[in-house]
């Protein structure tokens, strides 16, 4: 089973507009993917927050992932902050299998964000482009527009279901529930 490089972001300097800020929500959102993961059987590696992107792009490249996944949401440009909105998935465009991940990502966001959601070529995000692994960079919706940043914060659990499930069909393995496993164990199925 190929492994996942999961990195939430650690830019706690990027306020949302309803209070927080993006390294808390990204963190919260991996929290939210992590049993879903492994229910799935899919190994994982999270990052540490209180480091930097070049710590883990040096740890991505020290193990043997088939995924690297970076969790991020975005902010507009000076003046016109609040004026965007949607969903962009990047990726390098010298890599096929992390392009086919952006796509697959972005398909599903789409069921359930209510906005535009895209894929974008690029060369010049770390995280992308000097990882080992096939790797993406989700900037899931814009934290200074209200609506986006509350959709963000009031649908962590199924934007964390979506984003696991986007792994295991990229890995190509069954996703699971850990509610169902829950249930079996508890013996209420």
């Amino acid at each position: 089973m190929p492994m996942l490089y999961l990195s939430p972001s650690s830019q706690e300097f990027n306020p949302y507009v309803i209070g927080g800020n993006e390294e808390y929500y990204m963190n919260l959102l991996a929290d939210e993917m992590e049993p879903w993961l492994r229910a799935s059987g899919i190994p994982f590696t999270r990052n540490d927050p209180s480091q930097t992107a070049a710590d883990f792009i040096r740890q991505s490249n020290q193990g043997d992932y088939g995924l690297h996944l970076a969790l991020h949401s975005n902010a507009s440009a000076p003046g016109q902050e609040g004026q965007n909105r949607g969903g962009v998935v990047f990726y390098d465009p010298r890599s096929s299998r992390g392009r086919r991940a952006a796509e697959i990502i972005a398909s599903n966001l789409r069921e359930i964000y209510p906005g535009p959601v895209q894929t974008a070529a690029t060369q010049s995000l770390g995280e992308v482009n000097r990882t080992r692994a096939p790797a993406v960079l989700v900037e899931l919706a814009y934290h200074d527009n209200p609506e986006d940043a509350m959709w963000i914060s009031a649908n962590l659990p199924s934007i964390g279901e979506n984003l696991a499930s986007s792994v295991a069909e990229f890995f190509g393995t069954p996703m699971r529930s850990p509610w169902g496993q829950l249930q079996t164990r508890l013996g209420l199925d």
